[in-house]
């Protein structure tokens, strides 16, 4: 069995990806933040120490990295920095200063380094643009990690918005799903005319699986599918699944100026890499959330 390790398995990605890979074959091992059970470490990604001893450990073949601060509202933007950009390369030097060169490290950054493009199909030609400190810290750790391309067999993908069971609730599909769940007769939102991607945690489980599989390295790549999803029909949709109709109020905090009304990833560079994964109507993923 090759051996996985995970960092931040215990995140919405990680447990998801951990419980994916296991039914695959693979012998799964994470770091957390917190105390953890067999074949799960505590592991400050700050302190190289921690990983050290991690790795030492768990010689892994593969390394799949999504520890880091993903909420962009988070209120500490000097710690955007110490975990995502410099707990990052402190897990590639520690990897070096080892002698470790595991078959494929995949490092999770995040398509919001490309910040306001002015259009509507973002592809990995472009000149990133991050608008906040933790998109800043994404693009960050890339330009660092890029230093370790002729090292370490590395993948630095770009996730865009998906979703599922178990995802924290202030992010926007969890939150109306919440207030369904909840027969909220009223939900504030923003701009509501937009369209975005909302994927399904299990097309971004099969990405990192085909990822770990496929001969690509030294590569940046958008995990996307450029499907656009309007908001006003996952509204329709919930009103459908839970069998009344919520009054939608915008609530001018919540409106983001200039905001494009329909953005999403090109998917041509990953499908090129690791061929085309069906996805899951998202209707579907609303009511197994809903039903959660």
């Amino acid at each position: 069995m090759k051996k996985v390790l995970i960092t931040g398995i215990d995140s919405f990605t990680g447990t998801h990806l951990s419980s994916y890979l296991q039914e695959c074959g693979y012998e799964v091992f994470g770091t957390s933040f917190f105390e953890g059970a067999d074949k799960k470490y505590k592991c400050d990604i700050t302190e190289k120490f921690d990983i050290a001893n991690v790795l030492k450990e768990v010689q892994p073949d593969f390394v799949i990295h999504l520890s880091g601060i993903s909420f962009a509202a988070h209120g500490d933007n000097e710690a955007f920095y110490k975990v995502n950009t410099i707990g990052t390369t402190n897990i590639l030097e520690t990897l070096v200063e080892l002698g470790l060169n595991p078959s494929k490290i995949i490092l999770a950054s995040s398509a919001t380094i490309y910040g306001n493009q002015g259009l509507e199909v973002l592809d990995e030609s472009l000149c990133p643009k991050p608008a906040n400190h933790y998109g800043a810290s994404k693009y960050a750790m890339e330009c660092l990690a890029q230093g370790y391309f002729d090292k370490l067999n590395i993948l630095i993908t770009r996730p865009f918005n998906y979703t599922g069971s178990g995802q924290a609730e202030h992010f926007l599909i969890p939150k109306i799903v919440k207030h369904f769940k909840e027969k909220s007769q009223i939900i504030e939102l923003g701009n509501l005319d937009v369209e975005r991607e909302f994927n399904d945690i299990s097309f971004v489980c099969e990405v990192y699986k085909r990822l770990l599989e496929c001969d690509k390295k030294s590569e940046l790549l958008n995990i996307a599918t450029n499907r656009g999803i309007k908001l006003l029909d996952v509204i329709e949709n919930m009103n459908e699944i839970a069998g009344y109709q919520i009054k939608v109020v915008v609530n001018p905090d919540f409106v983001r100026k200039d905001e494009i009304k329909s953005l999403t990833g090109s998917s041509d560079k990953l499908f090129d890499s690791i061929g085309i994964i069906e996805l899951k109507d998202f209707k579907h993923t609303l009511r197994e959330m809903f039903e959660a």
